[in-house]
């Protein structure tokens, strides 16, 4: 008995002098109840709208008054102009737009029915449903008030219009957050394993006493994966448009273009995790858990990042599949170009040079 004690004492010791093993055994449950506690609802919040009001009345006011105090919507800003509305979604700046056509009080008082036009970005189907709801029952609840003391009761008609999906179809939303997960995980799990092999085997020297240099070598580790990377992607697309029945309403040649610098970017990243690990089993752990979560929390696939507090959404911009999946949107749902999504396009390009950067100079060209 005085043995196993022993024993036990001492593998305490060894858990509280390692920090690391403190940390996953009482950081990270703090952490996943805080990310998961505020990251995973399906709750539509604080969605950034437009408001064109035309009519610009009294009930008009009142009513946008009333969505604006609402928690679910934050008003951009209101124009006189619709055909702005369309170019703010086509910019990815708002969820929702609404319409007051001219004379909305005149209608309701006077034929005692007015109508409302809603425009939704579709391209994330369920968020456009819970929205466009959303708004709706703003609109029931203001009828409700005005019909308390009238004896013909008012109508207010919302008109509805899903832009870019009209059939509301999931796989709009899934097969650009596929593409991301499925990029990110590949290319990185593939190459932090790749330096990390050789120096387990003991290659590393040969490598290390050859002509060649670090970029080299680190470039000749990630060229494969970069190919395979890219049949990777036009089998999905192959998928998608045969199969699913999602045609790419932008360029092909753009979508491509975008691919291969996001792959480069989980390359990159991937070979800075490689430089960094000593065996191919941290490195997997590492690229899985590290890449996994956060790709599924902070991309925006499967919860609106605008629900999130604003740390976590601070975060979530740090995440390159967030910037990947936004451009595949835009391109393939929404069939705009390059000016659309060049400020993705830079941000891309900046987290591939700076990953790039960090690799090059941990390479360690002497062995220890």
């Amino acid at each position: 008995m005085k043995q196993f004690i022993t024993f036990v004492r001492k593998e305490f010791l060894h858990v509280l002098r390692d920090r690391k093993t403190l940390l996953i055994l009482f950081g990270m449950p703090v952490v996943q109840i805080l990310i998961f506690g505020f990251a995973l609802t399906n709750e539509v919040k604080n969605a950034t709208i437009i408001v064109a009001d035309q009519a610009n009345d009294d009930m008009s006011r009142e009513l946008i008054s009333k969505i604006e105090a609402s928690r679910y919507f934050e008003i951009e800003r209101s124009v006189s102009d619709p055909h702005q509305i369309v170019e703010a979604f086509k910019r990815g700046k708002i969820k929702l737009g609404v319409i007051f056509p001219a004379g909305f009080t005149h209608d309701l008082l006077h034929q005692n029915q007015a109508q409302i036009r809603i425009l939704a970005d579709a391209s994330d189907p369920n968020t456009a449903n819970m929205l466009t709801n959303y708004l709706s029952s703003i609109v029931q609840d203001y009828q409700s008030e005005l019909n308390k003391t009238m004896t013909v009761p008012y109508r207010i008609v919302p008109e509805t219009r899903m832009m870019y999906n009209p059939q509301l179809k999931g796989v709009h939303n899934f097969v650009p957050g596929v593409m991301a997960l499925v990029l990110m995980l590949v290319s990185v799990m593939m190459t932090a394993i790749a330096i990390v092999k050789e120096k387990e085997t003991g290659t590393m020297e040969i490598l290390l006493v050859s002509p060649f240099k670090p970029f080299l070598v680190i470039l000749s580790k990630a060229a494969p994966y970069l190919i395979l990377s890219l049949i990777n992607v036009s089998s999905i697309l192959l998928l998608s448009v045969f199969v699913l029945d999602l045609p790419v309403n932008g360029s092909i040649l753009l979508l491509f273009a975008e691919s291969t610098l996001f792959i480069i970017t989980c390359l990159s990243l991937g070979i800075f995790i490689s430089i960094k690990t000593e065996s191919q089993q941290v490195a997997m752990l590492i690229s899985l858990m590290g890449m996994l979560l956060p790709t599924m929390l902070f991309s925006g696939f499967m919860f609106p990042i605008e629900n999130m507090p604003l740390p976590l959404q601070v975060i979530s911009n740090i995440v390159p599949a967030k910037w990947f999946y936004i451009i595949v949107k835009s391109i393939m749902i929404k069939g705009l170009g390059i000016q659309a999504i060049w400020k993705e396009t830079l941000i891309l390009g900046g987290m591939t040079l700076f990953f790039l950067f960090i690799s090059l100079k941990n390479f360690k060209i002497r062995l220890s």
